[in-house]
């Protein structure tokens, strides 16, 4: 197969759009990506292009006449839905409705939305109680991967895509509507598994509209209890959740987003920072692992248990961001774990991303932006502090993709291993910051000097094989999540005695604390810049990113030089 110029048009450069450019790469071809900004920009940036075809991983807006109606250069929707299912809710009525089977569906684009020609489809089982987010990013965004490799292997071969037959018995999937809150709307009488469905069916984006505490507040991140108590009551906190009784049972609300007053804005927060004012004399429920090790509770964002000599510590923060507070409550958890009698410390993830860094949307909410952005940047450099001086051999999995400190915080522990296609970003400059912990210790040892300049400036996604080959990942497992499970704690339980480790071994032995803390010390000077003096402005990234600020255009470093604007490819 030759090497083919592809757009990748996408309403933004999310994980399933990095995904796509980061497999397509890999095959030898060229993507370059157009973001969809205004019609008119959108149609120029491709037609001057000149590509071979469009692929669209992410696409919220509707694709202008000019480009589907070109069938000299296919544009291929990935429509996650199975074939004939129609409209931008496919998700949400796949969870409301619990359906047994699911898919993604690669199709051209025409005048009428998701009715085009077939180029690919590939189905599966779906699972019960995913939330959308993790359904999108785990078996549709592994499903869009397949479907895309196919529509290019196929378009090279001359393949003529197969027009949509509702007539035909296999074709299963209907039009269906936007779904609106009305659709989504539950009863705090209803039974806690039917609430969390309707939850888990809006996670991500728009949430669910209910009142509490009497209030209107969109709803996230719902874990069942046992608990029960009046319907609607605040029952108890416990970190940043708090629980709420329902018909049968209770469910614990990690966020929240209060309902915007007409022409404001309002964005998600954790429940318990939004609802303080409404927590006075409830009980705080605390089963920490420094004081609860062998709580079984149902709800713990971070839990221990042992494995022979291995102690896994899993930190499962909602969205991957980890404000200070939570950045305080693992570094507390992990120096519990340090004083355990094991020899290997096992560091995980939960069931979304690994983790992002820093929690952009508490230090907005934050009196003085800045002053919190400072506070988070030195908390989460103690989380790191405690992995760089274990005594125990720290073993990190990544269990969903990372980014910027967050993924800086793996690399301080002294073995990586990657679950299968996860995204990997090092960097921080597109957020206007220098970056920090420890990541001038812990990127170049495993990178070298020169590709941790590199990989911080260009400022581009990277797979686990490319972490692999460059040395920053030691492995990589199986993409099924709990087979991952599974096989990490397999690989920690034979770090000490793996011969494939004994460098890293004897590189932890020789580490130099006081270089560690320089590297801390040189880092925090130039963040006290970025987020309290504002001097690259983070202040405005962060806001644009927590208010979901549509871009104004494509990055120059995502458009390939075959892509470049006319006027931008004749200067040098």
């Amino acid at each position: 197969m030759g090497s083919l110029k592809i757009i990748l048009l996408s309403s933004a450069f999310n994980g399933l759009t990095q995904r796509a450019w980061l497999s397509l790469r890999q095959a030898g071809h060229r993507p370059s990506v157009v973001l969809f900004t205004d019609e008119e920009s959108v149609c120029q940036q491709i037609e001057d292009a000149n590509a071979d075809l469009v692929i669209c991983p992410f696409l919220k807006d509707r694709v202008p006449q000019r480009l589907w109606a070109n069938t000299q250069r296919p544009l291929v929707i990935i429509h996650p839905g199975i074939v004939g299912d129609r409209g931008a809710s496919a998700l949400d009525w796949a969870i409301t409705n619990e359906v047994s089977r699911w898919g993604v569906t690669a199709l051209q684009a025409v005048e009428e939305m998701d009715a085009g020609p077939i180029w690919s489809t590939h189905e599966f089982t779906l699972p019960a109680n995913l939330r959308k987010s993790e359904l999108y990013n785990g078996l549709i965004s592994d499903a869009a991967l397949q479907c895309i490799e196919d529509v290019v292997k196929k378009f090279t071969s001359g393949f003529t895509p197969i027009p949509l037959n509702y007539l035909d018995p296999n074709v299963r999937g209907r039009l269906q509507p936007n779904m609106k809150q009305s659709d989504r709307t539950f009863s705090w009488h209803d039974c806690a598994r039917f609430i969390k469905r309707s939850i888990d069916a809006a996670d991500g984006q728009p949430g669910v509209l209910a009142s509490l505490a009497g209030g209107q507040y969109y709803l996230y991140d719902a874990h069942l209890d046992a608990r029960s108590g009046t319907p609607g009551e605040l029952l108890a906190v416990h970190d940043d959740a708090v629980l709420v009784a329902a018909g049968d049972h209770s469910l614990w609300i990690g966020a929240l987003k209060p309902k915007a007053a007409p022409g404001a804005e309002t964005f998600k927060r954790p429940a318990r920072h939004v609802l303080a004012q409404h927590l006075e004399g409830l009980p705080h429920l605390d089963w920490s692992i420094e004081n609860s090790p062998l709580c079984n509770e149902a709800y713990q964002p971070i839990r221990y248990r042992e494995s022979g000599n291995v102690g896994e510590l899993t930190f499962d923060f909602y969205n991957g961001a980890m404000s200070t507070e939570q950045c305080q409550r693992l570094t507390r958890a992990l120096r519990w774990a340090k004083a355990q009698n094991t020899q290997v410390l096992l560091i995980k993830g939960g069931r979304g991303a690994f983790c992002n860094g820093v929690h952009l949307n508490v230090i907005q909410a934050a009196p003085v932006p800045g002053l919190e952005a400072w506070a988070n940047i030195q908390a989460i450099d103690d989380v790191c502090q405690e992995l760089l001086s274990a005594r125990q051999l720290v073993v990190c999995g990544l269990t969903g993709s990372a980014g910027a400190g967050g993924l800086m915080l793996g690399l301080a522990a002294d073995i990586v291993l990657a679950r299968s296609d996860v995204v990997l970003n090092p960097h921080y400059k597109t957020m206007g910051l220098f970056g920090s912990e420890y990541w001038t210790y812990s990127l170049p040892r495993t990178v070298g000097q020169a590709m941790a300049q590199r990989l911080t400036e260009e400022c581009l996604p990277i797979s686990t094989l490319q972490a692999l080959e460059m040395g920053m990942v030691q492995e990589i497992g199986p993409r099924c999540p709990d087979e991952f499970a599974l096989w990490l704690l397999q690989r920690a339980n034979s770090a000490l005695s793996d011969s494939g480790y004994q460098a890293i071994r004897e590189r932890k032995a020789q580490a130099d604390p006081q270089l560690m803390q320089h590297c801390r010390n040189t880092e925090l000077e130039e963040m006290h810049q970025d987020m309290v003096h504002n001097r690259k402005g983070f202040a405005e990234k962060c806001a644009a990113f927590v208010y979901k600020r549509k871009t104004c255009c494509t990055p120059q470093r995502l458009i390939e030089d075959w892509a470049q604007p006319r006027e931008v490819a004749l200067v040098g």
